[in-house]
């Protein structure tokens, strides 16, 4: 299959090729080379830069998905309560592994085109209810949305919850992701959004809290935290390591550190600001309210009343463009542009406003 002329998938996003070559290589055993091991510090090291915390970093073989899964199966057992606060459909659906894990949920929900305002709220439901987990998503990329944290950390610390888990899968490396300000203990990340990276690897930092519970969880599947405790100290790792996926996170991490994170997020911010203003102009509707806080990685947009969404899908990618739909309640109701890592990119983003104009309005 030929590569996307103007990718705007919001992820996985495309790869440049200095990622790839990293990869590119027939590597020896990581089970034996001390040589992964170094690398496996070291990229543990450029994460922690990237996530804003001292706390470890676990690198798992996988999607996203397996930090979504295995953060909760670590630290959560049938009857633990857990407040999960959601705006859209990862909110909403960390409640629900939540609760097939036997957790008591609660949900503190808002409309998929909305974020967090009502704090007052938020805190009568923590002082209340008392859950052992609060979880949150900092970027509801199905909605296009960002989801302010820093005040859920502060009350998180006022009463004394013991972890705040956030899926920061399509934030991170994109926006600032305060870990430790924010008193996050599982923040969660993956290789195939921002980073650029294929999807090989995802990421959970854990705080010293979060490792205690891990320990009295006891949890041991492939998904697991625990067996990460003494993995680096003991050099046996719980499964064969990924050379290839870590040699790849490792090279994308330098990019954005080479960058700047600062510019990094400059970046973002510009080409999302433009985003939003050109797709206005022309006409379309965004989804987030008025009043809701934009992602700088990904933007959504109402699909216009006269397309289906297969038949703008169809138009767009016969002049070059591939865009993603969303799932859930939104599927078929609007469509996203992923400026994120490789693609939040100006020129790119031109061209693919010049695609959208003329299928939206001048067909």
């Amino acid at each position: 299959m030929n590569l996307y002329p103007i990718p705007m998938v919001p992820g996985p996003t495309s790869v440049p090729q200095i990622v790839l070559d990293a990869m590119n290589r027939d590597y020896p055993s990581a089970d034996l080379e001390r040589e992964f091991l170094d690398l496996y510090n070291q990229t543990e090291n450029l994460l922690r830069v990237v996530y804003e915390t001292k706390n470890r970093v676990v690198i798992h073989t996988g999607e996203g998905m397996i930090a979504l899964w295995g953060a909760l199966k670590s630290t959560l057992l049938p009857g633990d309560r857990v407040l999960a606060l959601a705006s859209g459909v990862f909110g909403y659906g960390i409640a629900e592994m939540a609760a097939s894990i036997g957790a008591d949920v609660k949900v503190y929900g808002v409309a998929y085109n909305q974020t967090f305002q009502d704090w007052d709220a938020i805190e009568r439901l923590i002082k209340t209810f008392r859950p052992k987990m609060i979880t949150a998503v900092h970027c509801e990329t199905p909605s296009g949305t960002l989801n302010p944290l820093e005040k859920i950390g502060l009350l998180k610390q006022q009463y004394e919850v013991p972890l705040f888990y956030v899926d920061a899968v399509a934030s991170l490396g994109g926006t600032p992701v305060k870990t430790d300000e924010w008193a996050i203990d599982l923040c969660l990340g993956g290789s195939q959004k921002v980073f650029s990276a294929p999807p090989l690897a995802a990421f959970v930092t854990v705080s010293e809290a979060a490792w205690k519970i891990i320990k009295q969880v006891g949890y041991v599947g492939y998904d697991a935290l625990l067996p990460f405790w003494d993995a680096q100290e003991k050099f046996y790792f719980p499964y064969t390591p990924n050379w290839h996926g870590v040699a790849a996170v490792h090279q994308a991490l330098r990019l954005i550190l080479d960058e700047g994170l600062a510019e990094v997020f400059k970046r973002h911010e510009m080409v999302a600001d433009y985003c939003r203003k050109e797709l206005q102009e022309m006409g379309l509707r965004l989804f987030p309210a008025e009043n809701a806080v934009p992602s700088p990685t990904v933007t959504a947009v109402h699909i216009p009343e006269k397309f289906s969404w297969e038949e703008l899908d169809r138009r767009f990618r016969e002049m070059g463009l591939v865009v993603g739909g969303s799932y859930g309640p939104l599927a078929g109701k609007i469509f996203r542009l992923g400026h994120m890592g490789s693609q939040a990119n100006m020129t790119l983003m031109e061209e693919a406003l010049r695609v959208i104009d003329k299928v939206v309005n001048f067909s």
